[in-house]
């Protein structure tokens, strides 16, 4: 059941004894992994965020000290992903229920004695979502404090890999997310029928990615389902990518568990 993540490190592997025995559990590192089913183009399949995030947080927990107090929840495999609805295949949760999953986890968690609490999202519509759980959770309960990161945020090399306009253009099932699951689930990436494709150009400034953007669903820019360009994934891109991952999620869990909250940081 623990899949990519080290058994060791799996919260339900535990059982209530355990958990309650756990010293300083206002310390321990407690992390949500967050995906998607939905559609990644005619080579992916529908678990490619869930399984990049699952990737990974399990490589980035090799890497933890054995004393650090950190473990991870089994992944919320359902995301808001209405931009793929029309795409078969797709399952989307409501942003409303998404929030409301996060906010009864939270409650669990924080009963429980827990105050720290990651959400590991690798799903790119629902980063906003996290941002908003996190605080909200934090204004009900003060000393709970939430750390919504995406799974590519941390720092990473994965950029100084990708072609300019990968970087600048490509959001879904490209190079990057292909690379990776030829280096995390080869059997289950179709390099065979990998495509390039890239949204049009619909306006001077207005575009489907970056600051000045506008509301669209993926059927609107791309007929594939694809944004970006799949046709040039390698496994060695996608080794280099899940190990600079690993270490730049290491260092943000060690970070998080050494978080020291605003008021008493002086």
């Amino acid at each position: 059941m623990h899949g990519y993540i080290p058994p060791d490190r799996f919260f339900p592997y535990l059982t209530w004894n355990e958990i309650a025995a756990l010293p300083d559990r206002d310390q321990v590192v407690i992390i949500q992994p967050c995906g998607a089913i939905e559609q990644h183009g005619p080579h992916l399949p529908l678990i490619v965020d869930s399984t990049i995030a699952c990737g990974a947080i399990g490589a980035a927990c090799d890497r933890l000290p054995e004393a650090l107090p950190c473990y991870v929840l089994p992944p919320l495999y359902y995301g808001k992903s209405n931009e793929h609805q029309n795409f078969p295949g797709t399952i989307s949760l409501r942003a409303e229920t998404l929030l409301a999953v996060l906010h009864d986890l939270a409650d669990s968690l924080y009963r429980a004695g827990f105050r720290r609490l990651i959400f590991a999202n690798a799903h790119g519509g629902q980063p906003q979502i996290m941002e908003i759980a996190a605080v909200d959770i934090h204004a009900r309960y003060p000393d709970f404090w939430v750390f919504p990161v995406f799974i590519w945020r941390v720092p990473n090399e994965t950029k100084s890999l990708l072609t300019e306009i990968e970087r600048d253009r490509a959001m879904h099932a490209g190079d990057a997310e292909t690379s990776l699951m030829l280096a995390l689930d080869p059997d289950h990436v179709r390099t065979d029928l990998a495509v390039c494709e890239y949204p049009p150009d619909c306006a001077e400034l207005l575009q489907t990615k970056g600051s000045l953007t506008y509301a669209w669903l993926t059927d609107d820019i791309s007929r594939s389902g694809v944004v970006g360009d799949a046709t040039i994934a390698t496994v060695a891109k996608g080794d280099r990518m899940l190990n600079s991952l690993a270490e730049g999620w290491r260092r943000v869990i060690v970070d998080v568990f050494r978080f020291v909250p605003p008021r008493r940081c002086t």
